[in-house]
């Protein structure tokens, strides 16, 4: 009689064992279920593309040659029209541009190519600062370690 009621009791906890292994199993797929939809359903971030956010990215020293191309044209695209003089002072707005230009001539993964395209476009679109623009140009390709 022992060794049956041993056996009842062994095969009653077994089969509860087996329900509580079940349940958590399916939790957990309905928590992977879950967590997948909801990384389905998040709206896409648009771009950030605000003058502050791209200088920092091409500040960045692990950019690579084809993000710096991509930040460049989003710079060109969104903020390549730089305000007006004032009087013969360049608008304080200007910095900004200076540093990437400073920047972009010092980063370590930039080739000719994009600070000779990214000069040409700026001095296309804001002609009365070509003078301005050729100067940091300058600035920048001189304070490049050689």
């Amino acid at each position: 009689m022992e060794i049956t009621l041993l056996i009842k009791s062994g095969m009653g906890l077994i089969a509860i064992l087996s329900i509580l292994i079940f349940i958590l199993l399916s939790s957990q797929k309905k928590k992977a279920i879950k967590k997948r939809a909801s990384t389905k359903t998040k709206p896409t971030q648009k771009e950030n593309i605000t003058l502050d956010y791209l200088r920092a990215k091409i500040r960045e020293r692990k950019t690579d040659a084809k993000e710096l191309k991509v930040l460049l044209d989003l710079v060109i695209k969104h903020h390549g029209t730089i305000h007006k003089k004032l009087g013969l002072r360049p608008h304080p707005d200007f910095d900004a541009y200076m540093e990437i230009i400073i920047t972009i001539c010092r980063h370590p993964n930039t080739n000719k190519h994009l600070i000779v395209q990214f000069d040409r476009e700026l001095s296309k679109l804001n002609p009365e600062y070509l003078h301005e623009i050729n100067d940091a140009l300058a600035k920048g390709l001189n304070s490049r370690g050689l």
